[in-house]
This record gives C-alpha cells, sequence and structure tokens, in this order.
C-alpha cells in the first residue's frame, strides 16, 4: 500500500511494490531471447502454472528508467568485462511517463552483482526529490530509515560524478510463482526502447528501439534456483539464454561506447 506518495496513474505499476520504504531483493536472473510471436503461448504455459501478478492489467504495464554512469561510462564496463561485482545506480518510473509530476513517486535503485546474485536495494521518493538527489546531489526529506541508503546515492553520484547517461522503457507482463514456486517471478518485456537525452520523464523526445521489434526479453527470477518444469520447458521450446543489459543497449544503439558482443542489433524506431 502507498502512502501520500500515491497518484491513480501510478497505480498500475506502483502496487506492484512492497510497502516499505526501503525495500532490498537478493535474486538469481536469467534472461532469454524470444521472438514476439513465442509470446502469446509462453504466457498460456505461465498462465497454467503461475499467478498473474494481480497488478498487471491484460495490456502489461510500462517502465522507464533513467540510468546514471560517470563521464568515463564506468558501471557500463563493468558490466561488458564481466567483474563479479559491479552496480547501477537508477530512478525508475512505473506508470505513464507522460503524466509524471514532481509529485508522481518513483524509485531511486543501487542495483549490483555479487558474483552471480543480483542484489537491488530502494526507495520510493517523490520524483522532485530523487532529481534533487541525483542531479542536485543534495539531501532530501526522508523516513528515519532511508537515510544510510541516501547518504550512499549522495556519495555515488558526488565521489564518481554521475550524470544522467542513458533512458530505457518498455512494456512488461509479469507472473509470481505458487506453492512450490513461491519466489519465482518470470516476466515478459516487449517494445524495449532507449534514448540518449531529454531524461525527464514528461520529455516529448524521441525513443529508438533498442531491441528489435520482433524479439523480447523473458527473464526468470529466483531466490534459489529455476525449476524443473521451467528448465524443461526451456529445453523443449529451444529457449536461448543471452546475456543482455537493456541499459548497455541504450549505450550502445546511441554510439556512446563501441557496441560489445553482447549487442542485439536495432533496426527500427518507436
Amino acid at each position: 500500500m502507498l502512502h501520500r506518495l500515491r497518484t491513480p496513474v501510478d497505480d498500475a505499476g506502483h502496487r506492484l511494490r512492497a510497502p516499505s520504504t526501503l525495500h532490498a531483493f537478493n535474486r538469481y536472473e536469467i534472461k532469454y531471447l524470444i521472438d514476439v510471436d513465442q509470446v502469446e503461448s509462453l504466457r498460456q504455459e505461465m498462465e497454467r502454472r503461475l499467478d498473474r501478478d494481480q497488478h498487471c492489467p491484460d495490456e502489461g504495464y510500462n517502465i522507464w528508467s533513467v540510468y546514471y554512469d560517470t563521464r568515463r561510462l564506468r558501471f557500463y564496463w563493468e558490466k561488458i568485462e564481466g567483474l563479479k561485482f559491479r552496480r547501477k545506480l537508477r530512478i525508475r518510473h512505473y506508470g505513464d511517463r507522460l503524466a509524471a509530476t514532481g509529485d508522481t513517486p518513483v524509485y531511486v535503485e543501487i542495483k549490483q552483482r555479487v558474483n552471480r546474485v543480483t542484489q537491488k536495494r530502494r526507495v520510493r521518493l517523490p520524483y522532485a526529490d530523487a532529481l534533487g538527489l541525483c542531479d542536485g546531489r543534495r539531501m532530501v526529506d526522508h523516513e528515519p530509515g532511508q537515510r544510510a541508503f541516501l547518504e550512499e546515492v549522495l556519495d555515488l553520484v558526488s565521489r564518481l560524478d554521475l550524470h544522467a547517461t542513458a533512458m530505457t522503457g518498455y512494456t512488461r507482463h509479469a507472473y509470481l510463482g505458487r506453492d512450490a514456486d513461491v519466489g519465482l517471478r518470470v516476466t515478459f518485456d516487449q517494445r524495449i526502447r532507449g534514448r540518449d537525452r531529454d531524461f525527464r520523464l514528461g520529455a516529448q523526445a524521441e525513443n529508438r528501439l533498442i531491441v528489435p521489434a520482433r524479439k523480447a526479453i523473458l527473464e526468470v527470477k529466483v531466490n534459489e534456483r529455476v525449476p524443473y518444469w521451467f528448465t524443461d520447458l526451456a529445453a523443449a521450446r529451444n529457449l536461448q539464454v543471452v546475456r543482455v543489459s537493456k541499459y548497455c543497449q541504450s549505450v550502445e544503439a546511441y554510439g556512446l561506447a563501441p557496441r560489445s558482443i553482447f549487442h542485439l542489433p536495432a533496426h527500427s524506431e518507436a
């Protein structure tokens, strides 16, 4: 349940999130690149075995993220080089970005990888405060339990001179495990777009497809292990694991860095 920051426009996305103002996840993540023609049948398989996230409408929900990096793209290169410890800082918004105002709730997140485990920590703030923190590099109003995390964000943006570098957006359908599969989360991301400027959520800016329109990303997130039924399904459907980062895709699509061997070429705009 959201507190005073709640707005009707963002209900579909924000009710997906836990009630605590400082939330942390530790998970293993596996990604597959699939044809969009496979999405419907795979979603039907998920509907048989998993619960659709109760706040995910039939058409899915939108996710927009602004990523921060150094002038020399330190976080980008940490990902490309496969460092065992690496991290990213981003502001994430769920819902219609064009309707976002300074009061709209967003998340400031640090996502990091420690060996094979993905850790995500975040706080929910009004959008104006999130910008004040990450762009203005100043402490903002907060609840007592948020201070240590906010100080960590301030240290990162100030010490490393971080700035907004790339933006990504996509439409997601989400499913949650039940019974023996509690802790499992399966998502389908489509129409994966990005841009390299005009990072304000409400900006009337052009977005380019950074993953081909005919492709989608299927992601499996688990606390411990992938269920046997899913590995059997992946084998039967010949699903191929990929090492892909939406942030890196956006960086490379706009020529901010040379395209790596992991880049998925995009051919059209949206």
